[in-house]
């Protein structure tokens, strides 16, 4: 449980009153991003105020009606995740520069560039998002930022999403630390054990990851897996 010394308001305006809890600023942000957190942990103080800082709480019948319930632990994750958390300057600054490198991340690994067949390195995709002047929004995931930021950058930079099919069969010797991995890449659309103990699959993956798929393929089998693009 954190300080109240440190914690900072999450605030959520519902039927005419503001709600606000104490939190500890980094675990709220990791609730609200849908990972799963204690409650518990997250709270400075299990109490639902309307004003924290007068100490001014909120009655249970208010709870009740604003949340359907008067537990103030179901309450208090309702307000964390639909509401407003006051982050500081420096924790904003930081989970801005987080929230655009997995941006930038996922446009690697998932596009191409048309034109070389290859994927557009990182900082190339960051100067054409600061050419685009496209907007981060801290509190949303980067997947869910993803459509938005494709549409701003295709007019400046040459993007192409490809899915690739490729067909694998791994030794029975390397089947233990490999499968992991391609399942950590991939997505599995075909599999099948053979009888020597061979494992063999058909699975797609974003034409931007197939050097890296094939590279760490290579590492984990000593390059006895088998692979063919479909």
């Amino acid at each position: 449980m954190v300080k109240l010394e440190d914690a900072v308001i999450a605030r959520l305006s519902s039927h005419g009153t503001n709600f606000e809890v104490l939190v500890d600023p980094e675990l709220a942000l990791v609730l609200r991003s849908g990972q799963s957190v204690d409650i518990k942990n997250v709270l400075a103080i299990d109490e639902i105020f309307k004003d924290s800082k007068k100490g001014e709480k909120a009655s249970g019948e208010m709870v009740q009606k604003a949340f359907g319930t008067t537990d103030a632990l179901k309450a208090a994750e309702q307000i964390i995740r639909r509401g407003e958390i006051q982050i500081t300057t420096d924790q904003r600054r930081k989970m801005h520069d987080e929230r655009l490198r997995q941006v930038v991340t996922l446009i690697s690994k998932r596009s191409i560039n048309p034109q070389t067949r290859l994927p557009h390195p990182p900082a190339r995709i960051e100067s054409a998002m600061e050419e685009a002047h496209v907007h981060i929004e801290v509190f949303k995931s980067a997947e869910e930022q993803l459509p938005a930021m494709v549409k701003a950058l295709q007019p400046i930079l040459p993007l192409k999403f490809e899915i690739r099919r490729i067909a694998i069969k791994i030794p029975p010797a390397h089947t233990g630390r490999a499968l992991k991995a391609v399942k950590g890449f991939a997505t599995v659309k075909q599999e099948q054990w053979l009888d020597d103990g061979s494992w063999a699959a058909v699975v797609e993956i974003p034409a931007g990851v197939q050097a890296e798929f094939f590279d760490k393929l290579n590492e984990l089998t000593r390059g006895e897996a088998q692979t063919k693009v479909l």
